[in-house]
């Protein structure tokens, strides 16, 4: 045998992650450009200074006054009239991706199916895979969106334990028309959890709802959020979901003991109390997003419609080249989703003119942008 001693399954895959490299305008992670203010570090520093005197002792393992703060925020998003969000509705981890992972851990599994509808975040059938569950993905229309009766017929076929639908979608930025979830949550029924991942839900356009609203109406709905994107807590590393309290329960006979460390609440806590001030970037991001998709348009590049703070844009015959010319004028986006598309983080105003720049140059080399793949 091959040391080490690693699953068979395992043999060979590179570990997930976009590139870290050191360039001027790294536009690859969907990070928010904006920093807390001083106000707000400080606020932070004093929260982490007093988490710290108390680092000899674990910390709430339920981590209910993060909680309670985490529903006042989602209660923000719920239908006019609708009850507000609960504390026992909510369950918070390290990062959106360790809610998820907890999610398959209580209701994925051996001989349970986890289903998405591809293209889609790269990291769901990792999930599966780590928890040993089955992996389907069906496929969106040509534009993105998901073909509603083609999700239905596909999980009446396949049964599934948990269904995972982003809302923006990753790497398309594309939403969920709201129809979709209360269509799924009744195919699926007691069977399984219909997953709504809304990290970038903030960035949604006016009209678009969250599922949030639906929450109270279908008890096999789960909602997860971030604090990564919005409310530009990429370093923080918090995730957390709104579901009925008997989901939150059971996730907690899977969590690792005291897996929320006691600097993590501290940190979290403090930038709750400065909502609106992280928060308060959103809108010029989703203006300058507007103003990305209209720009490479006008370029007769193609754009899928976003509700993220990104823009998947090509189409490229080879788009590695594409990305490798961004790359040597400063600008680093990503490489992901479907062959010939590329994707740029939505950055500042000085950030985006350098992308913009920059793409004027790739566009102007032969052979090299504005094939079709």
């Amino acid at each position: 045998m091959t040391f080490p001693p690693l699953r068979e399954e395992l043999r060979g895959i590179a570990p997930y992650g976009a590139p870290q490299l050191d360039v001027p305008y790294a536009l690859n992670t969907n990070e928010n450009p904006y920093g807390p203010s001083a106000a707000c570090v400080a606020d932070i520093a004093a929260a982490v200074a007093e988490a710290a005197a108390g680092l000899n002792r674990y910390p709430d393992r339920e981590h209910l006054a993060l909680r309670e703060g985490l529903a006042t925020y989602l209660s923000r998003d719920v239908a006019p009239g609708q009850a507000p969000i609960e504390a026992a509705q909510v369950w918070a981890a390290n990062g959106s991706n360790e809610v998820m992972l907890q999610l398959l851990q209580a209701f994925g599994g051996p001989g349970r199916t986890v289903v998405s509808f591809a293209p889609t975040y790269s990291m769901y059938p990792e999930y599966a895979r780590d928890t040993h569950s089955r992996f389907v993905a069906g496929r969106r229309a040509d534009d993105f969106t998901l073909d509603l009766d083609a999700a239905v017929t596909l999980v009446e076929a396949e049964r599934p334990s948990v269904v995972l639908l982003p809302s923006p979608n990753n790497p398309t930025g594309t939403a969920l028309a709201p129809e979709a979830i209360g269509a799924l949550c009744e195919a699926i029924g007691d069977d399984g959890l219909l997953v709504v991942d809304e990290a970038y839900g903030e960035f949604r356009r006016a009209g678009t709802p969250s599922a949030l609203e639906l929450l109270l109406t279908y008890r096999n709905l789960v909602v997860t959020r971030t604090m990564s994107k919005a409310f530009a807590g990429a370093g923080l590393r918090l995730g957390y979901l709104a579901a009925d309290p008997a989901i939150c329960d059971a996730i907690r006979v899977v969590r690792l003991p005291y897996h929320l460390s006691a600097v993590t609440q501290a940190v979290a806590l403090a930038a709750l109390a400065h909502t609106d001030e992280l928060l308060g970037a959103v809108d010029a991001l989703r203006a300058e997003r507007d103003a990305c998709v209209a720009w490479l348009r006008e370029q007769g590049l193609h754009v899928a419609d976003s509700d993220a703070n990104f823009c998947l844009f090509g189409t490229f015959a080879d788009r590695h080249a594409v990305w490798q010319r961004l790359l040597d004028e400063g600008v680093l986006v990503r490489e992901v989703g479907p062959e010939g598309w590329l994707r740029v983080s939505i950055g500042t105003p000085a950030e985006m003119a350098a992308f913009r720049a920059a793409m004027m140059v790739v566009l102007e080399h032969p052979g090299v942008a504005g094939g079709e793949s």
